[in-house]
């Protein structure tokens, strides 16, 4: 009979776990996990576990949906894969075309991973201004705090210390912007004062590099790893406007934001009025995580036309030369379009911000803690635990899965991605829990 404990010993003996010191484990160990349902995580004894996070901001609707299964199903009889070079298929074309639409930019490029699709939008704009005869346009800029990825490309533009500083001697130098994260406006200053005079900010530093600039990347909306660090739209649309006069690529990195989270299909459609659309912004936005509704490995960079015919030419030295064994896979594909399915078929966008605003009436009840900025962007909430004990994310983490809840702390700022298919006895049970284990701690 498979339990906990068998698993947990195998485990340890034969995977080497991301983000972890395994020494840790001997004393805080795994959870293996058996099976999962809707909002519900299982482990191998039987304990259930809330999953507020959404397994990293993957699973848009919840563990074991059917239509996406099903649609995996499906596509598993006909084509499991064929390379992309020099062949196509039905399911990458029209996840392709439903995009397009969606974002506005019409030409994809896949991947398997956030960090990929990173690399991929880092490496067309260098590409594209070699291309057209500026190649010291070659360096990138992104905001402080700012996460993309730990391979070195996205690690370069990526402002966490403990991802980054071990790796610095194999990276390359960017410069990172002021953040305009509310939280960090003066006293009496609003979180759009605050966000234009960082763009102002990012304004002279532009004016004065623009010549050796590539490309500003960009979080839109929410620096999630950064604490779920949330600022005004208006920045967007400055930064939009400064790239513009300065002829610098924005590129919005959508990978934890997009399909829904925020309130929009897009975080980036808030930069403008309504109808607005990433490719009004944007001149590559990288998708990933809740692509395929957290079912199989896919990323995909979207760009416009005028990067796209940069490439396009009789040499070959010229074209895009990058690749991925299983670029654009078949069943990845077929996921991301039953995902997009559900998006439509039940108005996912618009129950969202029903749903957002009873999670966020909800949380009410957690003021009488000693929190500080509570606060949300559609379907991410957020607030911070007012603490000095340094350990405050591991016991949070330990006591939450004690009380069938999975919370993963950011340093001292607790928040919730959960599916979009959590109900409402569930998230009754996601606050109140919360409550209890932050009561326990202090």
């Amino acid at each position: 009979m498979t339990t906990n404990k068998n698993l947990l010993n195998r485990s340890m003996q034969s995977v080497w776990h991301p983000c972890t010191q395994m020494k840790q484990h001997e004393s805080f160990p795994l959870t293996p996990i058996h099976k999962g349902e809707g909002v519900w995580l299982y482990d191998a004894d039987g304990n259930k576990y809330l999953d507020t996070v959404s397994s990293w901001w993957v699973n848009l609707f919840g563990h074991n949906n059917p239509h996406i299964k099903d649609a995996i199903k499906q596509q598993l009889d006909t084509l499991e894969h064929v390379m992309l070079a020099g062949f196509t298929h039905e399911p990458v074309i029209s996840l392709s075309e439903r995009l397009a639409i969606l974002t506005g930019l019409g030409h994809a490029f896949y991947a398997s991973d956030g960090a990929s699709a990173t690399e991929i939008a880092l490496k067309m704009s260098f590409h594209y201004w070699r291309n057209i005869g500026q190649p010291d346009k070659s360096k990138f800029i992104s905001l402080q705090n700012s996460y993309h990825g730990e391979t070195l490309g996205a690690l370069s533009v990526t402002d966490v210390a403990i991802f980054k500083d071990t790796y610095a001697p194999l990276l390359r130098q960017s410069a990172q912007m002021p953040s305009p994260d509310f939280r960090l406006a003066e006293v009496g200053e609003s979180a759009e004062d605050y966000a234009l005079r960082c763009a102002e900010q990012l304004n002279s530093y532009i004016a004065q590099h623009h010549a050796e600039l590539a490309a500003f990347i960009i979080e839109p909306l929410v620096q999630c790893a950064a604490g779920m660090a949330m600022y005004h739209p208006t920045y967007l649309a400055k930064a939009r406007e400064i790239c513009t006069q300065y002829q610098v690529h924005l590129i919005v990195d959508e990978i934890a934001v997009g399909f829904g989270r925020t309130g929009s299909m897009f975080a980036t459609e808030q930069a403008k009025t309504e109808g607005c659309k990433v490719g009004d912004i944007a001149d590559f936005v990288c998708l990933s995580k809740g692509i395929t509704g957290g079912y199989l490995p896919l990323s995909a960079v979207l760009t416009t036309d005028t990067v796209y015919q940069a490439f396009y030419d009789d040499s070959t030295v010229r074209g895009f030369l990058h690749s991925h064994s299983y670029t654009g896979n078949p069943l990845a594909c077929s996921a991301a379009l039953a995902t997009l399915d559900i998006f439509e078929s039940q108005n996912i966008v618009q129950k969202n911000l029903e749903k957002s605003a009873l999670i966020l009436k909800e949380m009410q009840v957690l003021t009488h803690l000693p929190i500080q900025h509570l606060r949300h962007q559609g379907m991410i909430f957020a607030f911070d635990v007012v603490t000095d004990n340094a350990q405050f994310a591991k016991q949070c983490y330990q006591v939450a899965m004690q009380q069938g809840l999975l919370l993963r702390p950011i340093g001292n700022t607790i928040y919730f991605m959960p599916p979009y298919t959590i109900n409402e006895a569930e998230i009754e049970f996601m606050v109140s829990q919360t409550n209890a284990v932050i009561q326990n701690i202090l």
